[in-house]
């Protein structure tokens, strides 16, 4: 199946020096993919002159006048950045010319922009954003990392929907098991907006679990680990920090003298396999569900490696049609409610 992905050329920390080499990596490692690099035209071209010739004809540049800074306001993005890089990318997905989008810009922008551009599914209040996070089974998806702040039982209800149908979609296990993060197992612990959409959930056709605890989240106790967005954003960068913390323990204690440098040569290939397992690049890529249509939030920070992650996520949805299983599952429930 061929992919034909938008990408916000100038979206992020870094910009083109990231979005340009990991966009020709990720055409050389997929050659059913197409990339239409938005923003500015004489820029990008120059960066594409070195460029292998048989990556050229999968490549179109689409010029975009106007760059979303990462720190401007949401709303001024939208207001006056109509001709941004990261408002065409998204048009471009709106007009069908490109299954996904894939920025790393301003994350706020592009939730609002997103949500303005695409609009949301029927019988989704709010997007979300999730990723996959590693845990010692495997892979676990968290929802939501930071769109909402703040969320009723009804919009759990949604996240919930909306990571059981990426799992199955990604991953293609049916029925994934859903836990709800709280701050105890028991039924009597929680706020009210917990324990109403714990009461929605376990109604629901979903394969609910229960609440789980933070810890849960990494030893793969659930599939999906859904909670609202303040709490998520929170244990997502405690978790990265936690990665590059413990990565910089093991560096430092196998450096300090001869025979720690040789112990380390000794584990080197444990200690590779170590750091690719917690490795944040290597699960870069946040999904913001609930659209009619993908978009693929990239870390601002991240490098080639990162990004070019981010644009498989994008593909991996366009190929699995995510936001129409997604609406699928909406309109059984309400069909069912009826």
């Amino acid at each position: 199946m061929t992919a034909t992905i938008s990408i916000d050329a100038m979206g992020g920390d870094y910009g083109l020096d990231v979005t340009i080499p990991a966009s020709l990596q990720a055409l050389r490692k997929n050659r059913s993919l197409n990339l239409i690099l938005v923003g500015d035209r004489d820029e990008i071209s120059a960066r594409l002159e070195s460029a292998d010739s048989k990556f050229k004809n999968r490549i179109q540049v689409h010029h975009a006048s106007q760059q979303v800074e990462m720190d401007e306001p949401p709303s001024s993005a939208l207001r006056k950045k109509r001709d941004s890089s990261m408002r065409v990318a998204i048009n471009l997905v709106k007009d069908g010319e490109a299954g996904a989008c894939v920025s790393a810009g301003n994350t706020g922008a592009l939730m609002a922009t997103s949500r303005f551009v695409l609009k949301m599914l029927p019988g989704i209040d709010r997007p979300a954003i999730s990723a996959a996070l590693p845990t010692v089974c495997g892979t676990s998806y968290m929802l939501d990392l930071g769109a909402n702040i703040d969320a009723t039982p009804e919009s759990l209800f949604q996240f919930s929907v909306m990571g059981a149908e990426l799992v199955t979609a990604i991953t293609g296990k049916k029925n994934p098991s859903i836990g709800l993060l709280n701050i105890g197992e028991e039924e009597i612990k929680g706020n009210e907006m917990v324990k109403q959409a714990a009461d929605i959930l376990s109604r629901s056709d979903l394969n609910y679990y229960g609440f789980i605890e933070g810890d849960d989240i990494y030893k793969g106790t659930v599939d999906v680990v859904v909670c609202d967005g303040f709490v998520g954003n929170i244990a997502l960068k405690a978790s990265e920090g936690l990665a590059h913390m413990v990565s910089h323990f093991i560096r430092t204690g196998f450096s300090k003298n001869l025979l720690t440098k040789i112990s380390g040569l000794i584990a080197l290939p444990v200690l590779k396999a170590f750091r690719s397992r917690i490795e944040p690049r290597n699960y870069n890529g946040a999904s913001l569900l609930g659209l009619r249509g993908i978009v693929v939030k990239s870390h601002g920070g991240t490098d080639i490696m990162g990004f070019g992650n981010a644009i498989n996520v994008a593909v991996a949805e366009v190929e699995h049609a995510v936001p129409q299983k997604i609406d699928a599952h909406l309109h059984r429930t309400f069909v069912e409610e009826k």
